[in-house]
């Protein structure tokens, strides 16, 4: 069944088609908030794309990320002290996803395309692959958020129950305690989940919407895993003098961490009070507007944080990110007031935690009704 709203989504890539137009109040707030965002702009003329606060970001980024790894590789050091230098390359693979990658991907990095697909290539350098996460993230997320069975970022997974309408197991009872470390497997599991979900969307028929050649996609995928692991992996067993297992240790640390992070802040922004999660009606109808939808689906938080708005790329920004993908998170603090003020105007709920700290309580009583609740 397609899934329709009642007016069509911005994104470029939305593979929803013959959706009709809404005439009532809810289909004015997107044009309303638009032209507003617009203005802003205009007004300051300035660019929607990234600036120098992104070009700073990135080379940051990158030197949490990088400096350490050629540290070990070139200096002899205790184990512990390699243990201490993977933790933060375990954070700057975080900082690299959610600041760089992540504009990149939806072309909001920079008004130059080879700089988004350079950029948007150090998804490589995490493990992943760029294919897969665009029929994923900037698709399927973007266009069915928290919508189950669309949107996979809510899909069932054995120990964790992030959906309403997802069966009630007793392994779910304490998983407000041991969701955080199943969270840290993300970007490990990544490395072999990338296949087995490609061939998923080859089945469900999402390559030939995108034109990919599955075949091609496959041999990038097998080439820059095996070279991601050629890197991370043969480098420091042939170049240090670690051992083969605690590499492998420091690996995983680096891999747990970074998973850690990015599970956590994206699940402050849809698995929290107030961030619902509609189904569809017989007829396959989300009865709101996408943008009204993405409200209703979104959470923001800790926006005043000068550190978290700096090093999550703008993540606690998702209300402006869903409802604008194309804006660099640059400049979300300053955009957030005029969503914000746009959807009051409106009647509509703008969903707000005031800090990480209240985010995160949030998410964690929502484990808990999840944990409780049955569908």
């Amino acid at each position: 069944m397609t899934l329709r709203f009642k007016s069509v989504p911005l994104s470029n890539n939305n593979p929803i088609e013959n959706v009709p137009e809404n005439p009532e109040t809810e289909s004015q707030f997107i044009s309303t908030l638009r032209k507003n965002v617009n203005d802003y702009f205009k007004q300051n003329g300035i660019s929607t794309k990234g600036n120098f606060t992104l070009a700073s970001q990135t080379f940051s980024m990158f030197a949490i990320y990088l400096v350490p790894f050629v540290l070990m590789l070139t200096i002899p050091m205790a184990w512990w002290v390699g243990l201490i230098l993977t933790v933060v390359m375990g954070i700057g693979i975080a900082g690299v996803g959610m600041c760089v990658m992540h504009d990149a991907l939806h072309g909001s990095f920079s008004s130059k395309e080879w700089l988004n697909k350079l950029f948007g290539g150090s998804m490589y350098l995490l493990g992943g692959n760029v294919a897969n996460w665009k029929m994923q993230h900037n698709v399927l997320h973007h266009t069915y958020t928290n919508i189950d069975g669309e949107d996979g970022d809510i899909a069932p997974r054995w120990p964790l129950r992030l959906s309403d309408n997802h069966p009630v197991r007793k392994i779910h009872r304490y998983q407000y305690i041991h969701a955080f470390f199943f969270y840290g497997l993300m970007t490990i599991t990544r490395l072999v989940n990338d296949f087995t979900q490609l061939a998923e969307f080859k089945k469900n028929g999402i390559t030939t919407k995108f034109k990919l050649n599955v075949t091609k996609e496959y041999l990038i995928m097998v080439a820059g895993k095996l070279l991601y692991l050629g890197i991370f992996i043969a480098l420091p067993i042939i170049f240090t003098h670690f051992t083969w297992w605690q590499v492998l240790i420091g690996f995983v640390t680096m891999h747990w961490v970074a998973g850690f992070i990015l599970s956590t802040i994206f699940q402050l922004a849809h698995v929290v009070e107030g961030a619902e999660q509609p189904m569809p009606d017989g007829e396959g109808i989300i009865h709101h507007d996408w943008a009204v939808h993405e409200l209703r689906t979104t959470s923001d938080f800790a926006r005043n944080n000068r550190f978290i708005n700096w090093y999550v790329g703008g993540l606690n920004f998702q209300i402006e990110h869903h409802l604008f993908p194309y804006i660099s998170h640059v400049h979300y603090h300053k955009i957030a007031p005029i969503v914000e003020r746009t959807a009051r105007e409106f009647g509509l709920e703008y969903n707000l935690k005031p800090s990480f700290g209240k985010a995160l309580g949030s998410h964690v009583r929502r484990l808990k009704e999840l944990s409780r609740s049955r569908a």
